[in-house]
């Protein structure tokens, strides 16, 4: 028997369904007492932990914000791709530059298609896209499901079977763009994010459940009744049915006391969520969460131990060591596949500078830096804010001009003045 939400058992009874319960329980000696039949004796069952599956996953916050903000963070970036010449590398135009800067296909756009991308990659741990080509080159790039594509090796080489709704198809690894979270042993199976964090995930999940049953019982924990018990079954209802509508009309009078029985007391069963640290372990959660995806807390909005500086620096760990890597895995996999093995002469790129596009005096401060040091000429910072080119004086690199090659300055022959020395000269004194 339950009293809101606790179970009561009494041996007074030998009816056969309380002779079937004995003997199946741990009651019984010939019952093996192992530690699920323990907690399942007390109602705490494995079964009970909330299964995490991506959908559950993106639940938590710290899991969405997370899968989101890498997401879109890695399809925001200037991607373009290039032509090496002897004068430098030069943007490519026509129909590359439209797969990789503009539409990857005729139905998404790049930040579209990249997101989904990205998406796949930290959700279920990998990314996958289709290369389809033509006599003249690459003609676009088109996303696949990774849950619908079985990767296996045939005969030494790697090849995906791609299922759709109108058939099945197997690709060569030379046309598929492939970006695992991580590989396992074999080359082909992988790790997922939220498959490994699948235990920080489901305890964040538990508490998130714990926490809204907690506040929708408007607070009240699950309470066990102690003193003289009703004799049978019926009786035992109708004491419940009692104090539960005395503990529900209080809750709605909103009322602090409610009446119970002559000789009755009830106590609390369960755990107090103050007590339990209910809200540290809550933000530890969203640590162990940003340890899965090597994310700075910051990024994650957990602002309890940032402060100005170490947030600075947070932000250049973001840059130099996850998006830049991750950027670095995207580039190696389409500069292989797009253009081959003995490729060298193009390529594609993401543009990392593009993360200080919010930051305009730091912006501004590299551009003046860049020009005066003869590193960019004015009419390529023009390009980059999107401004039209000048021309002329605009076009040609620059440098300070107290700034000379080492050994270029004039030497001044003995017994004869500095040309910026200001003493006069014998005549000029006499003179004055």
């Amino acid at each position: 028997m339950k009293i809101l939400g606790f179970e009561i058992r009494r041996n007074g009874s030998d009816s056969p369904q309380n002779t079937t319960e004995r003997r199946n329980s741990i009651e019984n000696p010939t019952v093996p007492v192992s530690s699920e039949n323990f907690l399942a004796f007390f109602g705490v069952q494995s079964a009970n932990l909330p299964a995490v599956t991506i959908d559950s996953a993106l639940c938590v916050p710290a899991v969405l914000d997370a899968v989101s903000f890498m997401s879109r963070t890695l399809a925001a970036l200037p991607f373009h791709a290039y032509r090496s010449t002897k004068d430098g590398p030069i943007k490519v135009g026509g129909k590359l530059q439209t797969v990789i800067h503009d539409a990857p296909n005729e139905t998404q756009g790049s930040f579209k298609f990249r997101q989904y991308f990205w998406q796949q990659v930290f959700t279920g741990g990998r990314g996958l896209a289709w290369i389809e080509r033509s006599a003249q080159g690459v003609e676009a790039i088109w996303p696949m499901d990774p849950t619908k594509t079985v990767v296996k090796r045939i005969n030494g080489r790697i090849s995906y079977q791609y299922s759709s709704p109108t058939g099945t198809r197997d690709y060569d690894a030379v046309d598929v763009i492939d970006i695992p979270f991580m590989l396992k042993s074999d080359g082909l199976k992988h790790y997922g994010p939220i498959s490994q964090a699948a235990k920080a995930i489901q305890l964040a999940l538990a508490m998130n459940d714990y926490g809204s049953n907690f506040f929708a019982g408007g607070g009240v924990p699950p309470l066990a009744l102690e003193g003289p018990l009703p004799a049978g079954p019926e009786a035992m209802k109708r004491a419940q049915a009692d104090i539960k509508r005395s503990v529900d009309a209080a809750k709605d009078a909103n009322e602090p006391v409610f009446p119970i029985p002559p000789g009755y007391k009830l106590s609390p069963v369960g755990l107090d969520p103050a007590k339990g640290q209910m809200v540290e372990a809550r933000r530890f959660q969203i640590e162990e969460i940003a340890r899965a995806y090597q994310l700075p807390p910051v990024f994650l909005q957990d602002l309890s131990r940032a402060t100005f500086s170490n947030a600075e620096q947070q932000d250049l760990h973001l840059v130099k060591h996850l998006v830049g890597q991750w950027a670095k895995a995207l580039e190696d996999e389409m500069n292989l596949k797009l253009f081959g093995r003995g490729n060298s002469s193009r390529y594609v790129k993401h543009n990392l500078d593009g993360l200080l596009r919010g930051d305009f005096t730091s912006r501004m401060n590299g551009y003046g830096q860049a020009v005066q040091n003869g590193i960019r000429t004015p009419d390529e910072v023009r390009e980059l804010e999107d401004l039209p080119a000048k021309g002329g004086p605009a076009d040609k690199l620059y440098i300070q001009g107290a700034t000379v090659p080492l050994g270029s300055q004039q030497v001044v022959a003995a017994g004869e003045p500095a040309a910026n020395d200001n003493q006069a000269t014998d005549d000029e004194a006499q003179a004055a």
